[in-house]
């Protein structure tokens, strides 16, 4: 049966504007009785309603900006941050060498919620002051929070509700982190050729690494560190749906991008639900990348790596 997350089925929005949809409590609960999912179904059903049995959608804004900001504490803790940093200095690096003089260059963060990550990456000036730093997300309330953090924190970087392949202004690069994961079967495939068809030169997303003890590693973090037991049954479901190292590597190699793998599984402590990204380059970026990344560079694969490795 599908794993369903209960933050996927709360709210629901018009993909192209963002506009909000009444979402109706019954029908989560019945999609997740049908699932096999009684302990969710059992979590929704404890969310208020109006009279005709929409959830409420100011306790659903409440409740979800409750759970990323604990999420931003699991992200703080894993170094999520830096280890994103450690592979985007030498991408913006490999940018620079082969477009010398084209900057400023424009990073986009798809799915941003709070913007962690973008505000961490203001905060600390990690990828030098040609680089404009966007956070996107559909859900208008994480959006407006991840603003007001900004605004209070001084920080140089916006953020933008709706569409992150919409902007009037194209990105150099695309990022995320978690987010692949909600993507199924073709809406996975999709979403690599919408960047592809973009001006953008590359992208580098960030998911859970499908290891066999993935979802114990993350039953024990999340109940750990999760207060609310959306957030706990959540991010043990995220471990289940992630990507196999060949689906990911499939999706991605789209016309005109260069697919790679960084970490690949048999890399990762199978012990803990460990991020990595899969990152996608125009061709002739990867000798550069290669080089600005050092020693780094033989963590990175490509998809003939895998088809050696199975053969």
């Amino acid at each position: 049966m599908a794993h369903l997350e209960i933050s996927d089925l709360i709210t629901a929005v018009e993909p192209r504007t963002g506009r909000r949809l009444p979402v109706r409590r019954a029908e989560v609960i019945q999609q997740l009785l049908a699932s096999g999912d009684g302990r969710a179904a059992r979590i929704v059903s404890r969310l208020p309603v109006d009279r005709d049995d929409v959830l409420d959608p100011q306790a659903v804004d409440t409740l979800l900006i409750s759970v990323h900001t604990e999420l931003q504490r699991l992200s703080e803790e894993l170094r999520i941050g830096e280890r994103l940093v450690h592979v985007l200095d030498p991408l913006f690096t490999a940018i620079r060498a082969t477009t010398p003089g084209t900057g400023p260059y424009r990073l986009v963060d798809v799915g941003c919620g709070l913007g962690y990550l973008v505000r961490r990456l203001a905060a600390t000036h990690a990828l030098g002051p040609d680089v404009e730093l966007v956070g996107v997300d559909l859900d208008a309330a994480l959006v407006g929070e991840a603003d007001r953090l900004a605004r209070a924190e001084g920080l140089g970087c916006r953020f933008v509700h709706g569409n992150a392949f919409d902007l009037p202004e194209a990105a150099t690069v695309y990022v995320s982190t978690g987010v692949l994961h909600h993507f199924r079967g073709p809406a996975l495939a999709d979403f690599f050729h919408a960047q592809a068809a973009s001006p953008a030169l590359a992208f580098c997303h960030f998911d859970i690494a499908a290891t066999g003890l993935a979802p114990i590693g993350a039953w024990v973090f999340h109940h750990a560190r999760m207060r609310h037991p959306l957030g706990r049954h959540d991010g043990v479901v995220s471990a289940r749906r992630a990507h196999s190292d060949a689906t990911l590597l499939r999706a991605a190699a789209t016309p005109g991008i260069r697919p790679l793998l960084y970490e690949p599984r048999g890399s990762v402590n199978p012990f803990c639900t460990t991020l990595r990204p899969v990152i996608g380059v125009r061709p002739h970026l990867e000798a550069p990348l290669r080089q600005a990344l050092g020693r780094s560079a033989r963590r990175l694969v490509g998809p003939e790596h895998l088809a050696e490795a199975t053969a």
